[in-house]
């Protein structure tokens, strides 16, 4: 393997069956057209059913090897994950990979039919739902994996347990930075009991350092026009390309080195740009209180309890 890994090495994934949210664009498009180029079978996961139904027709179109399919699944709708979630049983014997990578921010308050704030739903109780419901496909399916996109915003977010749903004061960056912070907690305090639970599926993180992707769509126009590609040659330093961007997630998805709990994402302090390393979260992702407290707020809040139990 070389030093720089790249998207030649994804392992061969002929057999193997992964599962992408939000992956009709950005990261998760690229992460999708890669690993159906190794040969994977692969279920764009989208709340858009023309966008997905696009996507997959792009897909099928440069990659002649893996299967590619599509379900609608809405992050923000507990009805919507459910349904999606009993597809998947349905229609896989097995999921080897399930990548979280859905994601979004919105610039002012909203909420889901629920009640729930939208960013910290459509990045973490939605997400934490959806792998609830088909983890036994997972656990089933021997060296599987949980990949969850995050973010190098983790590092400015506080988890705000008096006020999770930002009802007392919505600021969308740290909504967003909290949902971030959220998705590493998640995985730490899903890969110990995945241990304790003695199950051969690991929980993993990635993050894509700053990709230039459609995900600054809804901002301001200043964060726009730095996020275009028409300014990319003096935005090098701090934007990469969705494919460098995507190179985390498949390789915390697909080398057969990486172990459960660890972080993948460009290196160095800033980890803006470069190829993907193992790297480090900060020190607040790791606090095993907040773990199992919004483990135990999240169960709450969206009803689903997984089938882990300790050996």
């Amino acid at each position: 393997m070389t030093s720089r890994w790249t998207a030649d090495d994804v392992p061969d994934q002929q057999g193997r069956t992964f599962v992408i949210t939000g992956a009709n664009t950005g990261i998760g498009f690229e992460a999708a057209l890669v690993l159906a180029r190794h040969g994977a079978d692969v279920v764009l996961a989208c709340r858009n059913p023309q966008r997905a139904a696009a996507a997959e027709a792009r897909i099928a179109a440069e990659a002649t090897v893996g299967k590619i399919s599509t379900v609608q699944l809405d992050l923000a709708s507990p009805a919507s994950v459910r349904q999606a979630a009993e597809q998947l049983n349905a229609q896989h014997a097995r999921i080897d990979v399930l990548v979280n990578n859905a994601g979004g921010i919105r610039p002012r308050y909203e909420v889901t039919e629920d009640g729930f704030e939208m960013t910290f739903a459509t990045n973490h109780l939605g997400p934490f739902a959806f792998t609830g419901l088909v983890l036994d496909r997972l656990l089933e399916t021997p060296g599987s994996r949980i990949v969850t996109v995050s973010s190098i915003g983790h590092r400015r977010g506080v988890i705000d347990f008096d006020d999770l749903q930002g009802e007392r004061g919505y600021r969308f960056q740290n909504a967003y930075f909290q949902a971030k912070l959220a998705n590493l907690l998640f995985t730490y305090e899903l890969q110990r009991r995945l241990a304790d639970a003695g199950a051969g599926t690991i929980a993993v993180a990635a993050h894509p350092g700053n990709a230039r992707t459609e995900f600054g769509r809804d901002m301001s126009l200043l964060v726009r026009a730095v996020m275009s590609p028409h300014v990319r040659l003096l935005t090098s330093w701090l934007l990469q390309s969705p494919q460098m961007g995507a190179l985390p997630t498949l390789r915390a998805a697909t080398d057969p080195s990486v172990r459960g709990g660890e972080y993948y994402g460009p290196p160095g302090r800033a980890q803006f740009t470069g190829y993907p390393a193992r790297v480090e979260s900060n020190d607040r992702s790791h606090d095993v209180e907040a773990q199992r407290r919004l483990w135990q707020e999240s169960e709450r809040l969206t009803a689903i309890t997984y089938p882990l139990s300790p050996r």
